[in-house]
C-alpha cells in the first residue's frame, strides 16, 4: 500500500509540471497512461490531472473527466482522489460562471482534505494541503468576483499561510497575485503593488510563467493611476510571455486592458480588435464574466463612435451574461448602456424599462455597500457554522472516546498547571509590587527638587520684574502646580498633561528669562492619545537646557521636545542650540551644587525601576550635536517603554 501511495505522488508531480511540450503534447501522455495503468487510484489521479490541464483551455472537459474521477473515487472509496476531483468540478464551473455550484464544490474539498489530515492519512501529507490550499484559493477567486472582498481576502491568506508552510514557491506568488488584485479593486493601490511586487520577485526567482498575470496586473495600475507610457510597457511585456504559454484566460483580459488604452488614445480601431479578441478567446472558455465585460466594451464603443444599431446586439448579451451569473456591477452598467442605445434608437418605452433596471441594479449597489460590513460578517458566520457542523457530525464519535480516556488525565494536569500559575503569580506581583514601591518613592524625591527650583525661578522673577509680572508669573506657576499634585500621586501621566505641563513650564521660564529662548512641543501621529509616561520625568532635561544651555549663551536660542513612537518604544527628544553639555560642564565644573546633579541621578534610578517593573528597555543618552565639528546644541533622548492610562 505504500508503494502505491509513492506512485501516486510522484506521478501528481510529474503530472503538475509545465514543460516547453505543451498542453496538448501532456493531456496526450496522460492518455497513453492511464491505457496501460492497472491500479483505481492510479486511474483516478491521472482523471484529475487531465482535469487540470484542461481547465484554462476547455472547461467542459475538465468537467467530465473530473466527473470520472468522481465516480471512480467514491466506487473504491478514494477520498483524496475524490477531493481533488472536486477542485476540479469547482475551477470548471468558475469558469462557466456557475458560483454557488462552485463554492458547494469547494467546500466539500475542504473538508474531505482536512478529514483526511486529522484522521492521520497514509497521503503525503504535504499533498493534503497543497489541496486544502488549492480549494481556499478559488473560493478567494469566486468571492473577488462577486466583490466579497473581505472573504476573498480571508480564504487567500489561509491558502498563502498553507503554501507557505510547505514551501509552495508558486502557488505562493499566485496568493500574492490574487490578494494584488482584492486590494486593487478596492483601490488600495499602494498595498496591491506591495503584493503585485512580492508575487513578481517569487516569479522571476524560479522561472514561473505566470509572471504575465503579475505584469498585467501592474500595468492595469499604471493605467488606473493615469500613468499610460508605463502601463503600455508592462502589456507589452505581457504580451510577450503570453505568447510562450498557452493561457487564453491571462490573454483574454490582457486584451482587454489593451483595448481600455486604445480606447483612451482615441485609437479606437486598435480599441475594437482587441475587444474582440477578448471576447473571442472567452467565448471558447465559455467564461460568461470576461465575455459580458468585453460585449460591454465593444458596445460601448460602438455607441460612442454613434453606431447605435451596431453596438445593441453586444450591450444586449453582455447584459444576459451578467444577469445569468448574477454579477451586480456589470449589470448595473449593461442596463444603463441599453437604455442608452433604445433612447438613440427612437425607442422610449424599451429605454424606459431598461434605465428602470439601472435605477434599480443602481439601488442594489448602493444598499449593498451600505451594509456590506454587516452581511459579509453574516456570511462569514453563517459559513463558519455550517463548516463546524459537517465536521463536528464526522468527528462525534471518536472524539467522544477520545475525551473519555482523556479526561481524568486532563483534570489532574489542570490542577497542577492552576497551583503552578498560581504560585508564580504571587511571585510576579510581589517583585512588580517591590519595584512600584523602590519608584515611587524616587518620584517622591523628585516633587521637592522641582518644586524648590520653581520656588527659585519665581523668587528671582519678583526681585528682577516688580509685582504686576510676578502677579502673571504667579498664576501660571499656580496652574502648573495644580497639574504637578494632580497627577504626581500616580505612577503615569497622560502624554497630553505632560505636553501642557512643560508648554506652562517653558512660558514661566519665557517669563524669567525675558525671552531668551522660543520652544516648540510636538507629538507625531503615532503617539496615541492614551499612551502614558512618568510624571516629572523631562522636566529635569528641559530645565538643564535652559539654565546650561540657553543662560549662558549669546543671543536667544531654541528649544525642541518631541515624542514619537519608534521600535515599539516611546521616544522622548529634548534638543537645545545652547552651548552644548561638553561646554556646559567646563563651566560649572567648580559651582555643582548637590541638587543639580540629584535630577539626572533620580531619572537614571527610575529608569532603571520602570525596566524592572515593564520588562522592557528604558534608557537615556544625552550628547552634543556638532555641525563641521562644532557644537551647535545638545540633545537628550529618552526610550521608553509604551504604557498606557488604565
Amino acid at each position: 500500500m505504500k508503494n502505491n501511495y509513492i506512485l501516486i505522488y510522484i506521478l501528481l508531480l510529474l503530472f503538475s509540471l509545465e514543460n516547453s511540450y505543451g498542453q496538448n503534447k501532456e493531456i496526450d501522455s496522460l492518455k497513453r497512461v492511464l491505457q496501460v495503468a492497472k491500479i483505481d487510484t492510479v486511474k483516478v489521479n491521472i482523471f484529475n490531472a487531465i482535469a487540470d490541464k484542461f481547465k484554462n483551455s476547455n472547461p467542459d472537459s475538465t468537467s467530465i473527466y473530473a466527473s470520472k474521477a468522481s465516480l471512480l473515487s467514491q466506487k473504491i472509496n478514494y477520498n483524496f482522489g475524490l477531493a481533488n476531483a472536486f477542485i476540479n468540478k469547482g475551477n470548471s464551473n468558475i469558469i462557466l460562471g456557475n458560483y454557488p455550484i462552485a463554492i458547494l464544490d469547494f467546500t466539500k474539498a475542504q473538508q474531505l482534505f482536512e478529514t483526511l489530515m486529522n484522521d492521520g492519512s497514509e497521503i503525503n501529507l504535504k499533498l493534503l494541503k497543497n489541496g486544502l490550499a488549492r480549494s481556499y484559493g478559488s473560493c478567494g477567486i469566486i468571492y473577488s468576483q462577486q466583490s466579497n472582498y473581505y472573504l476573498a481576502l480571508e480564504n487567500y491568506q489561509k491558502a498563502l499561510k498553507i503554501y507557505q508552510e510547505i514551501g509552495e514557491k508558486k502557488n505562493v506568488a499566485k496568493a500574492y497575485n490574487n490578494i494584488g488584485v482584492v486590494y486593487k479593486s478596492q483601490q488600495n493601490y499602494t498595498k496591491a503593488i506591495e503584493y503585485f511586487k512580492k508575487a513578481f520577485k517569487i516569479q522571476e526567482e524560479i522561472g514561473e510563467q505566470t509572471a504575465a498575470v503579475t505584469l498585467t496586473n501592474i500595468g492595469v495600475i499604471y493605467f488606473e493611476q493615469k500613468n499610460k507610457t508605463e502601463a503600455l510597457n508592462y502589456y507589452n511585456k505581457a504580451k510577450k510571455l503570453f505568447n510562450k504559454i498557452d493561457d487564453k484566460r491571462g490573454f483574454a483580459l490582457l486584451n482587454n486592458y489593451f483595448g481600455d488604452y486604445y480606447k483612451s488614445e482615441k485609437k479606437d480601431d486598435l480599441a475594437l480588435t482587441s475587444y474582440n479578441l477578448s471576447l473571442k478567446l472567452y467565448e471558447e472558455l465559455q467564461n460568461k464574466f470576461g465575455a459580458s465585460l468585453a460585449l460591454y466594451n465593444i458596445g460601448q464603443l460602438l455607441s460612442d463612435q454613434k453606431k447605435y444599431t451596431d453596438a445593441m446586439p453586444f450591450a444586449t448579451k453582455s447584459l444576459n451574461y451578467a444577469k445569468e451569473i448574477g454579477v451586480l456591477d456589470q449589470t448595473y452598467h449593461s442596463e444603463k448602456l441599453v437604455s442608452e442605445l433604445y433612447g438613440f434608437l427612437n425607442n422610449p418605452s424599451e429605454s424606459l424599462v431598461h434605465y428602470k433596471n439601472y435605477i434599480t441594479a443602481k439601488d442594489s449597489i448602493t444598499n449593498e455597500a451600505n451594509s456590506k460590513k454587516i452581511m459579509e460578517a453574516e456570511m462569514n458566520f453563517e459559513y463558519k457554522k455550517k463548516e463546524e457542523l459537517l465536521i463536528e457530525k464526522s468527528k462525534r464519535q471518536s472524539q467522544l472516546v477520545l475525551f473519555s480516556v482523556l479526561g481524568v488525565l486532563l483534570l489532574f494536569g489542570l490542577l497542577f498547571v492552576l497551583y503552578n500559575r498560581r504560585q508564580i503569580k504571587r511571585r510576579l506581583t510581589l517583585q512588580k509590587e517591590v519595584a512600584e514601591y523602590e519608584q515611587k518613592a524616587l518620584h517622591l524625591q523628585m516633587n521637592p527638587h522641582f518644586v524648590f527650583n520653581c520656588l527659585g525661578s519665581i523668587s528671582s522673577f519678583i526681585v528682577q520684574n516688580g509685582t504686576d509680572s510676578a502677579l502673571k508669573y504667579l498664576s501660571k506657576f499656580s496652574k502648573l502646580m495644580r497639574l504637578t499634585l494632580e497627577y504626581s500621586k500616580g505612577a503615569l501621566i497622560p502624554i497630553d498633561k505632560e505636553i501642557e505641563s512643560l508648554q506652562n513650564y517653558l512660558e514661566l521660564e519665557q517669563l524669567r528669562f525675558h525671552k531668551k529662548f522660543e520652544f516648540k512641543i510636538k507629538a507625531t501621529d503615532k503617539v496615541e492619545f492614551n499612551m502614558a509616561m512618568p510624571p516629572l520625568l523631562i522636566q529635569p532635561f528641559v530645565e538643564n537646557a535652559i539654565l546650561h544651555g540657553m543662560v549662558p549663551k549669546d543671543g536667544n536660542g531654541t528649544i525642541e521636545v518631541n515624542f514619537d513612537v519608534q521600535n515599539s518604544q516611546l521616544v522622548c527628544t529634548i534638543t537645545d542650540d545652547g552651548i552644548g553639555i561638553s561646554k556646559s560642564k567646563l563651566l560649572k565644573e567648580n559651582s555643582v551644587t548637590a541638587h543639580q546633579s540629584m535630577a539626572l541621578e533620580i531619572t537614571k534610578k527610575r529608569l532603571e525601576m520602570m525596566e524592572t517593573a515593564t520588562s522592557k528597555s528604558a534608557q537615556i543618552d544625552i550628547k552634543d550635536i556638532e555641525n563641521n565639528n562644532e557644537i551647535i546644541g545638545t540633545c537628550v533622548t529618552l526610550r521608553l517603554p509604551i504604557q498606557y492610562i488604565k
